[in-house]
């Protein structure tokens, strides 16, 4: 498997981040606020691959191109930015030792502080 940094997907989060269409949550909340399968079905069946990918910021290039399979590491709810959802691809790129998608993940993490910093 090889998986690589989709550059899409992060320029998309930072573009949201920047917008302030993010969520401050913790990274514990992933697993609540993550979206299930039946919700990225409909937002591929309404919006497509190019779209749905912009929600992952790694691809598998082994796989085909429209799988869902093909997406790796989620950051959002496909409308906003969570803070749990960027801190577990950062935690879990690290650990599969993918260092351009946990630097990437470290990149908008530290965005996401300073926003929530900001707000104190």
């Amino acid at each position: 498997m090889t998986v690589k940094l989709n550059a899409t997907a992060f320029g998309h989060a930072k573009k949201l981040a920047e917008e302030g269409r993010i969520v401050l949550d913790d990274r514990d909340e992933w697993s609540e606020h993550r979206p299930s399968a039946a919700d990225e079905n409909a937002y591929l069946e309404e919006h497509g691959f190019a779209e749905y990918a912009r929600w992952y910021l790694g691809i598998d290039d082994e796989m085909g191109n429209e799988t869902k399979g093909r997406y790796k590491f989620p950051y959002g709810d496909f409308d906003r930015v969570h803070r749990c959802g960027v801190l577990s691809a950062e935690v879990r790129a690290g650990q599969q030792k993918y260092a351009d998608i946990q630097n990437a993940a470290a990149h908008l993490h530290g965005l996401l502080d300073g926003r929530r910093a900001g707000n104190r």
